[in-house]
């Protein structure tokens, strides 16, 4: 009978310490900062449009779900979200100013894709950086 206890007791044991390092080391991940991140790319907008337009799957390969640096023309500002050059579209946590439409920035932000229909590249967790 001790036997059988102490088997139910490493038994509950071992689930115990599963479950913790599934928990901590493969379900449960923070979010990205990309704001400090690295970039793993640092280009030009129109090239990073031209890019997608050109081969789609290579893009998606080189910089999708990465982290970039993209600078270019703000060519349209609403609320959250900027657009470069018309063709990149950038959301930002917080409003952006219509100051800044028309100058030539510097963003950081995470690569989520190329929009087919709007033919824009998208961005998301944006950070002005100059």
């Amino acid at each position: 009978m001790n036997k059988k206890r102490y088997a139910w007791i490493a038994a509950i044991a071992l689930l115990i310490i599963c479950g913790a390092y599934l928990y901590n080391g493969v379900l449960y991940k923070e979010a990205r900062n990309i704001a400090e991140e690295k970039a793993a790319f640092q280009l030009p907008s129109l090239q990073l449009i031209a890019e997608y337009k050109a081969n789609l799957p290579a893009s998606d390969s080189s910089y999708l779900n990465k982290t970039i640096e993209v600078s270019g023309k703000v060519t349209q500002v609403s609320d959250s979200l900027l657009t470069l050059d018309s063709g990149i579209s950038c959301s930002f946590s917080k409003k952006m100013g219509a100051d800044i439409h028309g100058k030539e920035i510097t963003l950081k932000g995470r690569c989520i894709g190329f929009d087919e229909l709007m033919e824009e590249v998208k961005l998301d967790q944006c950070t002005l950086i100059r």
